[in-house]
């Protein structure tokens, strides 16, 4: 028998409510520039012009956005050096890696399918 009372629901998250902050979590996850950037870091950790060449068409402003939503949800580490020019780098903390090892097999299996979903299209439009 599953707990109901509002503590538990609150620990867990109900993605349907309107209120429920879980949905902007997965609203910074499953962004188009959000899977990218964690798929980008589990290669390991990059600098932010690094992340802007490998994530094409990302604007500064939104890889930037993109990256502080991660950051704040806990998933990306922010780790800026005392130097001139300044050096900041990125990478996934533990939560961050296991998320992204989820979004990736999200975007493998879309890699995977990508003839038959073009196919689809194609009928569609016929």
């Amino acid at each position: 028998m599953s707990e109901t009372t509002l503590s538990a629901l609150m620990q867990r998250g109900e993605l349907f409510a309107v209120e429920c902050p879980s949905r902007d979590v997965l609203k910074h996850v499953t962004s188009r520039w959000g899977v990218l950037v964690l798929v980008a870091l589990l290669a390991g950790t990059h600098r932010f012009s690094d992340l802007r060449r490998k994530v094409g068409g990302v604007s500064e402003k939104m890889l930037a956005q993109t990256l502080q939503w991660l950051e704040g949800d806990g998933f990306v580490l922010r780790t800026a050096y005392p130097v001139v020019p300044p050096h900041v780098e990125y990478s996934l903390t533990p939560l961050g890696m296991e998320v992204g090892q989820r979004v990736e097999a999200l975007a493998d299996w879309i890699e995977g399918n990508l003839p038959a979903v073009m196919a689809a299209r194609q009928r569609r439009t016929v």
